[in-house]
């Protein structure tokens, strides 16, 4: 049996190439994704254990991803800067994060007021700092 090594590298763009013994690059061909139907998708997704089915009662009793994440990403600010900036303490943001806790009634209410008015709520603060 003859074994054959293969170089390849990504490219920054995300391209994969196969390296030459001469230092050159080719593309490899791309492979045709294979279509399914429907019935075939669903068939392997029930066969497929790390793709269990969501039921109501499991929807209703999966933990959420707390928000604050992708409302801080959104605002380009690192946790240190959204804490200092929004008078929230930073523990409380990694923790709400990490999944650690969750914003009680009146954080969400606030969340949602910088998320719809992130500048007016940061000047509002910045005219009256506590």
């Amino acid at each position: 049996m003859s074994e054959s090594i293969i170089s390849a590298r990504i490219r920054p763009d995300g391209t994969v190439v196969r390296c030459q013994p001469d230092g050159s690059e080719t593309a490899f061909a791309p492979a045709p994704l294979r279509s399914m139907t429907d019935e075939e998708v669903a068939v392997a997704a029930a066969a497929d254990p790390d793709s269990r089915p969501t039921t109501p009662d499991g929807l209703a009793s999966a933990r959420r991803l707390p928000r604050i994440r992708t409302l801080r990403r959104a605002l380009a600010l690192t946790q240190e800067e959204f804490a200092a900036r929004y008078h929230i303490p930073l523990d409380t943001v990694q923790d709400w994060e990490q999944g650690r806790s969750v914003p009680d009634q009146p954080a969400q209410a606030y969340l949602t007021v910088i998320a719809h008015d992130p500048e007016g709520v940061r000047r509002a603060l910045a005219a009256h700092p506590a």
